[in-house]
């Protein structure tokens, strides 16, 4: 569905759409709505990262919303997982639809350094992140991405 969503719709009104679906989820957590990792909620969460993700690249707010209150080891367990297996899945669709091309590749070439940069500092970091910082850093993250999704999306 994610790829059939950047073949037919726009991609500026979809970015902004799911920049603001993102925020509003993330404001309802902060305010009173308190999401768990049930059975349910993990299949609409998968399913809407994985469609979310495949359209618009930020694919992993609706789970990791879902972890926020979880151990920082559960957490970022299940978000590895979840995104190595949602990446492969996206760029199967993607290539699959004709939507990858070199343009595409090189720019994910480029980021290849900063990846392997945060792997080598997730490892001393994660004593720090596992204390009280593990869920303002998903909060910022979610919020961050959907900001810049949407900055793009209108200019």
């Amino acid at each position: 569905m994610g790829a059939l969503a950047v073949a037919l719709l726009p991609r500026d009104a979809f970015g902004a759409a799911v920049g603001g679906f993102v925020l509003l989820c993330l404001l309802a957590s902060l305010v009173s709505w308190r999401p768990r990792p049930t059975a349910p909620a993990l299949v609409v969460a998968g399913f809407a990262g994985g469609v979310l993700g495949t359209a618009s690249s930020i694919g992993g707010p609706p789970v990791a919303l879902l972890y926020q209150h979880e151990t920082g080891p559960r957490i970022r367990a299940t978000l590895a997982a979840y995104l190595t297996f949602g990446g492969v899945l996206s760029l199967v669709a993607l290539a699959a639809g004709g939507q990858i091309g070199w343009p595409q590749v090189l720019g994910s070439a480029v980021l290849l350094p900063f990846m392997a940069a945060g792997f080598a500092l997730s490892g001393p970091l994660r004593r720090y992140l596992d204390t009280r910082w593990m869920r303002p850093c998903v909060l910022a993250l979610s919020g961050g991405g959907a900001v810049l999704l949407i900055a793009r999306s209108l200019f």
